[in-house]
Protein backbone atom coordinates (compact mmCIF):
# COMPACT_ATOMS: atom_id res chain seq x y z
CA UNK A 1 0.00 0.00 0.00
CA UNK A 2 1.21 3.63 -0.77
CA UNK A 3 -0.30 6.83 -0.52
CA UNK A 4 -1.55 6.91 -3.85
CA UNK A 5 -3.29 3.95 -4.10
CA UNK A 6 -5.31 4.56 -0.89
CA UNK A 7 -6.25 7.72 -2.23
CA UNK A 8 -7.74 5.91 -5.23
CA UNK A 9 -9.28 3.08 -3.41
CA UNK A 10 -11.03 6.22 -1.34
CA UNK A 11 -14.59 5.92 -1.80
CA UNK A 12 -16.84 9.52 -2.81
CA UNK A 13 -18.74 10.79 0.00
CA UNK A 14 -22.16 11.38 -0.07
CA UNK A 15 -23.03 14.68 1.76
CA UNK A 16 -26.53 14.52 1.19
CA UNK A 17 -26.42 11.14 3.04
CA UNK A 18 -24.48 12.19 5.44
CA UNK A 19 -26.50 15.28 6.26
CA UNK A 20 -29.61 13.52 6.27
CA UNK A 21 -27.77 10.74 8.73
CA UNK A 22 -26.84 13.83 10.97
CA UNK A 23 -30.48 15.27 11.02
CA UNK A 24 -31.86 12.37 12.40
CA UNK A 25 -29.24 10.70 15.24
CA UNK A 26 -28.86 14.81 16.46
CA UNK A 27 -32.37 14.02 17.19
CA UNK A 28 -31.93 11.53 19.45
CA UNK A 29 -31.58 12.49 23.13
CA UNK A 30 -29.95 11.19 25.94
CA UNK A 31 -32.40 10.11 28.42
CA UNK A 32 -31.90 11.64 31.76
CA UNK A 33 -31.20 8.10 34.03
CA UNK A 34 -28.37 7.94 31.44
CA UNK A 35 -27.20 12.08 31.26
CA UNK A 36 -24.56 11.42 34.39
CA UNK A 37 -23.25 8.22 32.62
CA UNK A 38 -22.71 10.34 29.84
CA UNK A 39 -21.22 13.04 31.17
CA UNK A 40 -18.76 11.29 33.24
CA UNK A 41 -17.77 8.96 30.23
CA UNK A 42 -17.19 12.44 28.26
CA UNK A 43 -15.02 13.63 30.86
CA UNK A 44 -12.82 10.04 30.96
CA UNK A 45 -12.52 10.75 27.03
CA UNK A 46 -11.19 14.23 27.28
CA UNK A 47 -7.21 15.36 26.49
CA UNK A 48 -6.98 18.68 28.39
CA UNK A 49 -4.58 20.79 26.57
CA UNK A 50 -2.54 23.94 26.59
CA UNK A 51 -0.53 24.75 23.02
CA UNK A 52 0.13 28.27 23.91
CA UNK A 53 3.47 30.28 22.91
CA UNK A 54 3.05 31.39 27.10
CA UNK A 55 2.72 28.14 28.16
CA UNK A 56 4.95 27.47 31.36
CA UNK A 57 6.14 24.46 33.59
CA UNK A 58 3.28 26.09 36.52
CA UNK A 59 0.69 25.95 33.94
CA UNK A 60 0.86 22.85 33.16
CA UNK A 61 1.51 21.25 36.67
CA UNK A 62 -2.00 23.46 37.11
CA UNK A 63 -3.46 21.67 33.96
CA UNK A 64 -1.93 18.22 35.46
CA UNK A 65 -3.79 18.75 38.70
CA UNK A 66 -7.18 19.18 37.06
CA UNK A 67 -6.76 16.10 34.73
CA UNK A 68 -6.41 13.76 38.23
CA UNK A 69 -9.28 15.61 39.61
CA UNK A 70 -11.10 17.63 37.35
CA UNK A 71 -13.65 18.80 40.52
CA UNK A 72 -12.74 19.43 44.13
CA UNK A 73 -16.47 18.26 45.29
CA UNK A 74 -17.73 15.34 43.13
CA UNK A 75 -14.94 13.10 44.14
CA UNK A 76 -16.59 10.16 41.94
CA UNK A 77 -15.65 12.43 38.79
CA UNK A 78 -13.08 10.41 36.74
CA UNK A 79 -9.56 11.62 36.09
CA UNK A 80 -9.24 12.48 31.99
CA UNK A 81 -7.54 10.28 29.20
CA UNK A 82 -5.07 12.85 28.97
CA UNK A 83 -2.99 15.84 28.81
CA UNK A 84 -1.15 17.07 25.42
CA UNK A 85 1.70 19.76 25.76
CA UNK A 86 4.63 21.07 24.13
CA UNK A 87 7.21 18.47 23.55
CA UNK A 88 9.60 20.86 25.84
CA UNK A 89 6.69 20.27 28.22
CA UNK A 90 6.20 16.45 28.43
CA UNK A 91 8.81 15.80 30.92
CA UNK A 92 7.08 18.26 33.72
CA UNK A 93 3.55 16.49 32.82
CA UNK A 94 5.49 13.07 32.92
CA UNK A 95 6.19 13.94 36.62
CA UNK A 96 3.04 15.16 37.60
CA UNK A 97 1.19 12.13 36.22
CA UNK A 98 2.99 9.54 37.77
CA UNK A 99 1.48 7.16 39.08
CA UNK A 100 -1.89 7.42 37.14
CA UNK A 101 -3.91 6.25 34.27
CA UNK A 102 -3.71 10.09 32.89
CA UNK A 103 -1.48 9.93 29.59
CA UNK A 104 0.94 12.29 28.82
CA UNK A 105 0.56 13.22 24.89
CA UNK A 106 2.96 15.28 22.74
CA UNK A 107 1.97 17.13 19.75
CA UNK A 108 4.76 17.30 17.31
CA UNK A 109 6.05 17.37 13.38
CA UNK A 110 6.75 21.12 13.61
CA UNK A 111 3.10 21.50 14.89
CA UNK A 112 0.40 23.14 14.01
CA UNK A 113 1.28 23.96 10.71
CA UNK A 114 3.71 21.18 9.58
CA UNK A 115 5.80 23.02 7.40
CA UNK A 116 9.07 21.22 8.35
CA UNK A 117 11.66 19.17 6.91
CA UNK A 118 10.87 15.51 7.66
CA UNK A 119 14.36 14.89 9.46
CA UNK A 120 13.29 17.68 12.42
CA UNK A 121 9.85 16.38 12.23
CA UNK A 122 11.31 13.00 13.09
CA UNK A 123 13.77 14.27 15.95
CA UNK A 124 10.68 16.26 17.41
CA UNK A 125 8.82 13.16 17.43
CA UNK A 126 12.43 10.90 19.24
CA UNK A 127 12.58 13.88 21.69
CA UNK A 128 9.02 14.08 22.83
CA UNK A 129 8.88 10.12 23.30
CA UNK A 130 12.18 9.91 25.14
CA UNK A 131 10.73 12.79 27.54
CA UNK A 132 8.09 10.27 28.23
CA UNK A 133 5.10 11.16 25.65
CA UNK A 134 3.00 8.45 25.18
CA UNK A 135 1.02 9.11 22.61
CA UNK A 136 2.06 11.92 19.53
CA UNK A 137 -0.33 14.36 17.90
CA UNK A 138 1.22 14.91 14.30
CA UNK A 139 -0.04 17.22 11.60
CA UNK A 140 0.11 16.15 7.99
CA UNK A 141 1.93 18.21 4.86
CA UNK A 142 -1.51 19.81 4.06
CA UNK A 143 0.08 21.66 1.10
CA UNK A 144 1.17 18.30 -0.57
CA UNK A 145 -1.82 16.70 0.21
CA UNK A 146 -3.87 19.44 -1.75
CA UNK A 147 -0.81 18.77 -4.61
CA UNK A 148 -2.38 15.46 -5.23
CA UNK A 149 1.47 14.56 -3.38
CA UNK A 150 -0.15 11.61 -1.24
CA UNK A 151 2.71 9.36 -1.22
CA UNK A 152 4.60 11.75 0.38
CA UNK A 153 1.97 12.33 2.81
CA UNK A 154 1.85 8.79 3.86
CA UNK A 155 5.53 8.10 3.80
CA UNK A 156 5.60 11.29 6.18
CA UNK A 157 3.09 9.41 8.53
CA UNK A 158 4.75 5.78 8.42
CA UNK A 159 8.05 7.47 9.43
CA UNK A 160 6.74 9.62 12.22
CA UNK A 161 4.94 5.98 13.36
CA UNK A 162 8.30 4.19 13.22
CA UNK A 163 9.84 7.22 15.26
CA UNK A 164 7.43 7.00 18.30
CA UNK A 165 8.24 3.35 19.16
CA UNK A 166 5.63 2.22 21.93
CA UNK A 167 3.96 5.51 21.89
CA UNK A 168 0.67 5.91 20.47
CA UNK A 169 0.30 8.01 16.76
CA UNK A 170 -2.13 10.32 16.27
CA UNK A 171 -2.27 11.99 12.85
CA UNK A 172 -4.44 15.37 12.87
CA UNK A 173 -5.91 15.95 9.11
CA UNK A 174 -6.49 19.61 10.26
CA UNK A 175 -10.16 19.46 7.85
CA UNK A 176 -11.04 22.92 7.75
CA UNK A 177 -8.15 23.25 5.16
CA UNK A 178 -8.71 20.04 3.12
CA UNK A 179 -12.07 21.53 1.64
CA UNK A 180 -14.56 19.16 0.61
CA UNK A 181 -15.65 16.01 2.36
CA UNK A 182 -14.08 13.98 -0.40
CA UNK A 183 -10.60 14.91 0.86
CA UNK A 184 -11.27 14.36 4.40
CA UNK A 185 -12.67 10.94 3.33
CA UNK A 186 -8.80 10.27 1.22
CA UNK A 187 -6.93 11.58 3.95
CA UNK A 188 -8.14 9.32 6.56
CA UNK A 189 -7.75 6.57 4.25
CA UNK A 190 -3.85 7.50 3.22
CA UNK A 191 -3.36 8.22 7.41
CA UNK A 192 -4.94 5.07 8.84
CA UNK A 193 -2.96 2.47 5.98
CA UNK A 194 -0.03 4.67 7.09
CA UNK A 195 0.58 3.38 10.04
CA UNK A 196 -1.89 6.00 12.57
CA UNK A 197 -3.06 4.72 15.63
CA UNK A 198 -5.87 7.68 15.96
CA UNK A 199 -6.77 10.02 12.80
CA UNK A 200 -7.67 13.19 14.34
CA UNK A 201 -9.45 16.39 12.94
CA UNK A 202 -8.02 19.20 13.77
CA UNK A 203 -5.32 21.40 15.55
CA UNK A 204 -7.51 23.86 17.09
CA UNK A 205 -5.78 26.46 15.81
CA UNK A 206 -7.83 26.81 12.58
CA UNK A 207 -11.68 27.50 11.15
CA UNK A 208 -13.74 25.39 11.74
CA UNK A 209 -12.22 22.59 13.64
CA UNK A 210 -14.49 19.87 14.47
CA UNK A 211 -17.64 19.59 12.81
CA UNK A 212 -20.38 16.79 12.80
CA UNK A 213 -20.35 16.13 9.34
CA UNK A 214 -16.50 15.81 8.94
CA UNK A 215 -16.51 13.52 12.00
CA UNK A 216 -18.64 11.04 10.39
CA UNK A 217 -17.12 10.82 7.25
CA UNK A 218 -13.97 10.03 9.61
CA UNK A 219 -16.41 7.25 11.32
CA UNK A 220 -17.29 5.69 8.55
CA UNK A 221 -13.74 5.51 6.94
CA UNK A 222 -12.69 4.14 10.42
CA UNK A 223 -15.26 1.68 10.19
CA UNK A 224 -14.83 0.83 6.66
CA UNK A 225 -10.68 0.22 7.67
CA UNK A 226 -12.37 -2.20 10.60
CA UNK A 227 -14.32 -4.69 7.99
CA UNK A 228 -11.42 -4.48 5.38
CA UNK A 229 -8.08 -4.78 7.72
CA UNK A 230 -9.58 -6.52 10.84
CA UNK A 231 -7.92 -3.66 13.41
CA UNK A 232 -9.64 -0.91 15.00
CA UNK A 233 -8.43 2.82 14.85
CA UNK A 234 -9.27 5.61 17.32
CA UNK A 235 -11.50 8.86 16.56
CA UNK A 236 -10.28 12.14 17.78
CA UNK A 237 -12.67 15.27 17.40
CA UNK A 238 -10.61 18.44 18.12
CA UNK A 239 -11.44 21.94 18.56
CA UNK A 240 -15.17 23.76 18.48
CA UNK A 241 -16.52 20.89 21.38
CA UNK A 242 -17.95 23.62 23.99
CA UNK A 243 -20.63 22.43 25.02
CA UNK A 244 -21.78 18.88 27.12
CA UNK A 245 -24.77 19.10 24.57
CA UNK A 246 -23.04 18.77 21.42
CA UNK A 247 -20.22 16.05 23.25
CA UNK A 248 -23.61 13.84 23.87
CA UNK A 249 -24.20 14.43 19.78
CA UNK A 250 -20.92 13.57 18.80
CA UNK A 251 -21.45 10.42 21.29
CA UNK A 252 -24.76 9.25 19.87
CA UNK A 253 -22.80 9.72 16.31
CA UNK A 254 -20.35 7.35 18.04
CA UNK A 255 -22.90 4.45 18.97
CA UNK A 256 -24.51 4.40 16.24
CA UNK A 257 -21.85 4.54 13.93
CA UNK A 258 -18.70 2.43 15.22
CA UNK A 259 -20.32 1.07 18.23
CA UNK A 260 -19.74 -0.08 21.74
CA UNK A 261 -16.83 -1.04 21.42
CA UNK A 262 -15.24 2.25 20.34
CA UNK A 263 -17.22 3.91 23.69
CA UNK A 264 -14.52 4.17 26.06
CA UNK A 265 -11.12 6.36 26.06
CA UNK A 266 -8.51 3.90 24.41
CA UNK A 267 -10.71 4.43 20.64
CA UNK A 268 -12.26 8.22 21.35
CA UNK A 269 -11.39 11.59 22.81
CA UNK A 270 -12.23 14.57 22.67
CA UNK A 271 -9.77 17.54 22.10
CA UNK A 272 -11.80 20.19 23.89
CA UNK A 273 -10.94 21.86 27.11
CA UNK A 274 -13.10 24.00 27.04
CA UNK A 275 -15.40 21.19 26.72
CA UNK A 276 -14.69 20.07 30.21
CA UNK A 277 -16.30 23.02 32.69
CA UNK A 278 -19.34 23.06 30.58
CA UNK A 279 -19.67 19.18 31.56
CA UNK A 280 -18.65 19.56 35.16
CA UNK A 281 -21.40 22.21 35.00
CA UNK A 282 -24.07 20.10 34.01
CA UNK A 283 -22.62 17.27 36.81
CA UNK A 284 -22.78 19.96 39.39
CA UNK A 285 -26.96 20.60 38.18
CA UNK A 286 -28.05 17.01 38.76
CA UNK A 287 -26.05 17.05 41.57
CA UNK A 288 -27.40 20.12 43.68
CA UNK A 289 -30.19 21.28 40.97
CA UNK A 290 -28.52 24.84 40.21
CA UNK A 291 -25.84 25.71 38.12
CA UNK A 292 -22.22 27.44 39.11
CA UNK A 293 -20.82 29.84 37.27
CA UNK A 294 -18.29 28.82 34.75
CA UNK A 295 -15.93 31.18 36.90
CA UNK A 296 -16.41 28.45 39.85
CA UNK A 297 -14.23 26.35 37.64
CA UNK A 298 -10.64 26.73 36.51
CA UNK A 299 -10.37 28.16 33.18
CA UNK A 300 -6.64 25.59 32.48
Amino acid sequence: MNGNIAAKNSPSVDQIGIEERLARLTKRSIKNESKKEALLMAISMMDLTTLDAKDTPGKVRQLCAKALRPHDKLTYVPPVAAVCVYPNMVAIAKKELEGSKVKVASVATAFPSGMSTKKIKIDETKFAVNEGADEIDMVISRGKFLAGEYNFVFDEIAAVKEACGNAHLKVILETGELSTLDNVRKASDIAMYAGADFIKTSTGKIQPAATLPVTLVMFEAIKDFYFKEGKMIGMKPAGGIATAKIAMQYLVVLRETLGEAWMNPDWFRFGASSLANDVLMQLEKLETGVYQGPEYFSKD
